[in-house]
């Protein structure tokens, strides 16, 4: 038998919460499982007027990071490394896909100072995220008149017919699809010959990552105001009701969700995360509202009791 599609391991992952005799009174909770901050630490400026207590503390955090670049890109050309891993920004908060370590990749080969790697790397990683948004998402749209220009390619080198597609089905967000037709003219210029690409290799080099980079955060973060959240839920991110069966949502986040009630406790977050929550919540359903109202007043004495070992 073989593997099921992206798709239908989120149809799978529902049909088994939806069996729990608490289902209306739980939401799914978005888990943050790769990510890299280091950079707003490098960024944040000692000012004089800190407490000294606090300018050491800070001057600690930055020697411990830029130690960790040099172990991690090597100490030649340290100082011009660390000037790149900051132009990049930090990697968001995303769910574990296909795209995570190839980013990382694409990333590191800019920080190193191999401009045209990256490049191309964000640009073909560009394209693979496209076919795998097309490939796994179009059975969803079969009744659209785009799906006949993307039914039969098994991948798609025009990125034009692939993000018209996705912009139709409503798949991509607005600011997403802005940063993909821009990514789409460095791709052009950049792999089909232009000599200005030797001029401007650095700098058309971290657009085209920068780019790459924004696109998946506004598509895979697991962690910011996005339509498919439910809003000002307390510093977590809670999958809102109308979007459970929503393709890109029960295709992606889905199966990287938890399947919680307000009342849940993170225990831990490293090396995974783990959630301890209620047995039953009881019957009936709670709107986004209600359970938003119900997550953001808890009480510690409403949370789940579980061993003091281990509690995050």
């Amino acid at each position: 038998m073989s593997d099921p599609t992206p798709g239908q391991r989120g149809v799978a992952v529902q049909s088994a919460d939806a069996a729990l005799p608490d289902a209306g009174r739980r939401r799914y909770m978005s888990k943050a499982d790769d990510f890299d901050v280091r950079v707003n630490s490098l960024a944040i400026e000692i000012l004089p007027d800190w407490e000294p207590r606090v300018i050491e503390q800070w001057k600690t955090i930055k020697a411990s990071i830029r130690s960790g670049l040099i172990a991690e890109f090597g100490s030649y050309a340290s100082e011009r490394k660390e000037e790149n891993f900051i132009a990049i920004g930090q990697l968001s908060m995303s769910i574990i896909s296909y795209h995570n370590a190839l980013l990382r990749q694409v990333r590191n080969a800019f920080v190193v100072g191999s401009y045209y790697p990256a490049l191309v790397g964000a640009c073909a990683l560009g394209e693979r995220v496209l076919n795998h948004l097309i490939l796994d998402l179009r059975e969803f749209y079969v009744a659209t008149p785009e799906y006949r220009k993307v039914a039969r390619k098994q991948s798609f080198d025009n990125w034009t017919v692939a993000i018209d597609a996705l912009e139709a089905w409503g798949l991509l967000l607005p600011e997403a699809i802005k940063h993909y037709r821009a990514l789409a003219k460095l791709r052009n210029r950049s792999i089909h010959f232009d000599p200005g690409t030797y001029a401007r290799l650095r700098e058309d080099a971290l657009a085209a990552v920068i780019a790459i980079r924004d696109i998946l955060d506004l598509q895979f973060s697991t962690f910011a105001v996005r339509p498919w959240f439910i809003p000002e839920a307390e510093g977590t991110c809670f999958i809102a009701k109308q979007y459970e069966t929503d393709p890109f949502v029960r295709t992606y986040f889905i199966p990287n969700c938890f399947f919680v009630g307000p009342h849940h406790l993170i225990q831990t977050l490293e090396p995974e995360m783990v959630v301890a929550d209620k047995d039953d919540y009881g019957p009936g359903s709670w709107s986004d509202t209600e359970f938003q109202s119900l997550y953001k007043t808890r009480r510690p004495a409403d949370l789940v009791q579980v061993p003091e070992v281990g509690r995050l």
